[in-house]
């Protein structure tokens, strides 16, 4: 046992301070923070130290042992100091006058360090993209606009305007909590009645194996919140079965691509930047899932429609009943693995905060999953506690990308760069809103590219969002408009992280599975002109309108997926198809003419092909 132990002692090192990671935030959760800088070093402490640990720099680790060596252990050390320092300096930092004291020299040794050990530790984690961006608001900052490393460094690293700032509380207060629920979530056996419950409700129809992905990722991406980790997840299952029944590869992989994508925009969890954006909205997590709701039921109706439109074009069926499992056999041995999300969303609708629901929900897992005999043998103290240790590793990413995004946030703040961008933007765009729209979806499909989610977000909020709000936008409706496409980015060629995992599985090429992922979730690039030009869609106003908006807007996906995809009720021809986008893009925008218009057209295309009543194809081959 000791000689298991030695050999494998980074790992278990890795272990040991994840799971006090873990127990230190529970712990937290339920008897309150202490001071936010204070709170928000401690987390970076842990974070750092498992980045160290676990993550290796590129020629410096064992490939076979993946022991850290000397030079990682070095780096460790440091970067735990300097992560550490504000926590044993708390005194002292609560009593200096910030931009007035002059810093110390622990000040300027630890400060520095923490610069470059976070940009290094956000590298091995998630790439060069973030920390590189960084690195070249920090030359902007140091060289370009002349600020002293002195004053660069009081606002980075001695306030919570940069590493320590609102992002890194985020990650701290929200993040690793319904990070942590979704781990034991996965591990109770929630997997597999996710699985199950869209199998015998999808799997038999036309393209069965397609909408299961749909139905399977939306609900896995509602409480994982990472495309990549969905596609891995529920990928390796649907994506087989899509290629079995006749989808070519490519198109397999991108209907995975693009559901495991909405899983960030999808209530009641969603992805990490949802906290990050009620943090920076001052409001509650709930009216941010609430805003994201129907976009996200629009997001996926018109992928859903797609698939079947697909199938149906070429003919294509289902599985044999015989091969899926039984509804009411699911419902009733795992049904009740879904009552933890229902606590989480009880106890948001309840009005306690989001910490205190995702606290509820991690401590109903283990009695639920307790409830019946198939679920409770998943149930044991070994599984706890490598949930407990999976979460806080999963947490290294996303609290990483956070710090470092901060060091751009304070970059911009200490520069007045957003100011000036924001006049940049408007002075392009003419005061022409639809063109700071498109410049501003370029923009944050670009910055998405490279890095994730949440500080792809955080930097548009940063020099985007105050440009259309300027311009007229609402708060809410700029906010999301960024959050979208920070998301889509995941599926947009050239860099398409979500299309490059499905590709491992389905092994097409990336460009034929990235275009086929733009086909399938071109209503995701629309939705938010939707909510700029009517809020409605965010439930935002009377609800009569509301009402009207969403049905039409439903009705307009839907067109979309059929002119997108060449089938209505029969296969459609090219006027057809230009018939049905233009009923698309008319019943998108709010107002009674064009959704009288969009209703029309397609009414005509609905009633020309049943008059001529052209039959779908029968598949002997993959779809195209």
């Amino acid at each position: 046992m000791l000689k298991r132990l030695s050999s494998n002692w980074g790992a278990t090192a890795v272990a040991g301070v994840a799971l006090a990671m873990s127990l230190y935030h529970l712990w937290v959760a339920f008897f309150g923070p202490p001071d936010a800088q204070k709170f928000r070093a401690i987390h970076l402490t842990f974070v750092v130290a498992i980045a160290f640990l676990m993550l290796p720099g590129r020629g410096y680790r064992d490939p076979e042992t993946g022991k850290p060596n000397i030079f990682d252990l070095v780096l460790l050390g440091l970067a735990v100091a300097s992560a550490a320092y504000p926590i044993f300096a708390y005194d002292y930092l609560v009593k200096r006058m910030y931009y007035v004291d002059e810093l110390t020299i622990p000040d300027f040794i630890f400060g520095s360090l923490a610069v470059i050990l976070v940009l290094e530790a956000t590298r091995r984690a998630v790439g060069w993209a973030l920390p590189a961006t960084a690195a070249a608001f920090l030359i902007y900052t140091l060289i370009w606009r002349g600020f002293g490393l002195e004053m660069t460094l009081d606002q980075l690293y001695l306030t919570t305007e940069g590493i320590f700032g609102i992002p890194l509380g985020v990650s701290a207060t929200y993040i690793v909590l319904f990070i942590l629920f979704g781990a034991l979530v996965e591990r109770s056996g929630a997997g597999k009645l996710f699985m199950d419950f869209a199998m015998s409700l999808t799997g038999h129809a036309a393209g069965g194996p397609a909408k299961v992905a749909c139905v399977t990722s939306g609900l896995f991406g509602s409480v994982s919140g990472s495309a990549v980790a969905n596609v891995m997840t529920t990928g390796v299952f649907t994506i087989p079965l899509m290629k079995r029944i006749g989808y070519r590869p490519g198109f397999a992989g991108a209907v995975e691509a693009v559901a495991s994508t909405g899983g960030q925009i999808m209530p009641p969890i969603m992805g990490a930047a949802a906290f990050v954006m009620a943090e920076f909205l001052g409001i509650g997590y709930l009216e941010v899932a609430a805003f994201a709701l129907f976009p996200a039921i629009l997001y996926y109706v018109a992928l859903f429609m797609a698939v079947h439109f697909e199938a149906k074009r070429t003919g294509m069926v289902g599985l044999p009943r015989s091969e899926l499992p039984s509804l009411k056999d699911t419902l009733a041995s795992r049904g009740h693995l879904f009552l933890p999300l229902v606590i989480i969303i009880a106890t948001l609708l309840m009005g306690y905060s989001a910490p205190l629901s995702a606290l509820a929900g991690i401590v109903s897992v283990v009695p639920t999953a307790m409830l019946r005999k198939e679920t409770r043998k998943d149930v044991n103290l070994h599984m706890i506690g490598d949930a407990l240790i999976s979460g806080a590793k999963n947490t290294v990413p996303v609290a990483l990308a956070c710090a470092c995004a901060g060091i751009v946030v304070g970059c911009i703040t200490l520069t007045n760069l957003g100011t000036e961008f924001t006049g940049l933007v408007i002075a392009v765009s003419q005061d022409s809103l639809v063109l700071a729209l498109v410049l501003t979806m370029i923009a944050g499909i670009i910055l998405g590219m490279g890095m994730p989610t949440t500080p792809a977000y955080i930097v548009q909020v940063a020099l985007l969002v105050p440009a259309l709000v300027k311009l007229g936008v609402m708060v809410e409706a700029a906010h999301m408009f960024v959050f979208y496409y920070a998301i889509l980015s995941a599926i947009t060629p050239p860099v398409a992280m979500a299309v490059y995992a499905a590709n491992g599985i389905s092994r097409a090429g990336l460009w034929d599975t990235g275009f086929s992922a733009l086909k399938l979730g071109a209503t995701g690039y629309i939705i938010p002109f939707m909510f700029v030009f009517g809020p409605s869609i965010l439930l935002i106003g009377e609800w009569p309108v509301i009402v009207t908006t969403l049905c039409t807007a439903l009705i307009g996906v839907v067109c979309l997926a059929a002119g997108m995809t060449g089938f209505l009720i029969t296969r459609a021809g090219i006027v057809e198809r230009l018939l049905l986008l233009a009923a698309a893009l008319v019943l998108i925008k709010p107002g009674l003419w064009s959704d009288l218009t969009g209703i029309g057209l397609l009414v005509v295309v609905f009633a020309w092909q049943y008059m001529t009543g052209r039959k779908p194809e029968l598949a002997s081959k993959p779809a195209q």
